[in-house]
């Protein structure tokens, strides 16, 4: 089964892919990378092939928040490579509160074969990278959202015969979601622009092209919004209604840009607030199309960066668990390794 899996995976590069066994933002990826991820999700559709690339393997699951299409779409993504998926829910994961991250990734390297984990700090997954010896998943973080942003990217090259002269347009709260898209279309040489409310928008440090004026939804050929309050946030609701109102999703915004317009939203959507019932239910939303291609992405995901962590790993194996790091700055050495 193992030479099967070689052979198979030569045809991805998954040599390129291998040169990470954790995968936690975009801008680990190189272009190449990244549509060796996007033609192998294509050919995951099927339930049957690599149907046993995760055989006999246990991936743990932390899930901090609550979920729909991540918590689904992963744990049926390792149940058909053939692995096991345990999952940790808020009352199990604490994750620095009931015990020390540190502990947590080093007990769960002694028994499981990855980690899948969807935190509300990002924080918490750069401390579990650096004391886990296991491969680790960024299935959301307050910082990023890179699981969304390929399924995205792959729903756009399936819906367009190519990226050239297209421009994707996002409206809304500057957050995980709009940060990752804006990685991944960089990436894939996507043209990308923000439009975002005063002090909503992306930090100078990130050099985004964007503004906060709404005429310049035109030309865009997707328009991708996410909710105005994200998880963590409920305390700013009502004044962040008032604040983003003018910036939903209707038809009226969409008939600024001039042309046909395809409506994107990563779900779960408040409608009313950030897009119309109108708007998400026409027949230039791809919502639907972008949460079924969660699955696939993620078992290409899962794929390459498990499965091919354990063609490179070291003779040492996980006597490396055992072993105390010592005095480290946590953020620098997983930013280390991050950009290895």
């Amino acid at each position: 089964m193992h030479a099967y899996l070689c052979i198979c995976m030569h045809k991805y590069s998954a040599a390129a892919l291998a040169a990470h066994s954790d995968f936690l933002s975009i801008t680990q990826l190189r272009r190449q990378d990244l549509f060796t991820l996007l033609s192998l999700s294509q050919d995951l559709r099927s339930k049957t092939m690599f149907a046993d690339a995760l055989a006999g393997k246990s991936v743990a699951m932390i899930f901090q928040k609550p979920s729909l299409r991540t918590r689904v779409t992963f744990e049926v993504a390792i149940r058909q490579l053939g692995g096991w998926p345990i999952l940790l829910g808020p009352v199990e994961s604490q994750l620095g509160e009931r015990e020390a991250i540190q502990d947590v990734a080093r007990n769960l390297s002694l028994w499981v074969d990855a980690i899948v984990a969807r935190v509300f700090s990002h924080s918490h997954l750069e401390e579990l990278l650096l004391f886990a010896s296991i491969p680790l998943i960024n299935a959301l973080s307050d910082a990023e959202h890179p699981c969304q942003a390929v399924s995205d990217l792959l729903t756009l090259q399936e819906t367009w015969s190519s990226f050239a002269g297209k421009e994707l347009v996002y409206v809304g709260d500057w957050n995980n979601m709009s940060r990752s898209l804006w990685q991944v279309c960089r990436l894939a040489d996507l043209r990308f622009r923000a439009i975002c409310p005063e002090r909503y928008g992306p930090s100078p440090e990130e050099h985004v092209d964007w503004s906060t004026k709404l005429k310049d939804v035109k030309g865009a050929d997707a328009i991708y919004t996410d909710v105005w309050a994200s998880m963590g946030q409920e305390h700013e609701l009502q004044e962040r209604l008032e604040i983003f109102r003018p910036y939903q999703v209707n038809e009226k915004l969409l008939a600024k840009t001039g042309k046909p317009t395809l409506f994107m939203h990563c779900l779960p959507a408040h409608r009313g607030q950030e897009v119309t019932d109108s708007v998400i239910e026409s027949d230039y939303s791809i919502v639907f199309e972008q949460a079924a291609n969660r699955l696939p992405v993620e078992k290409a995901i899962l794929v390459s960066f498990v499965e091919n962590s354990y063609e490179a790993e070291s003779k040492e194996g996980r006597a490396g668990v055992l072993r105390r790091p010592g005095h480290l700055n946590h953020h620098s050495v997983a930013q280390g390794k991050l950009q290895l």
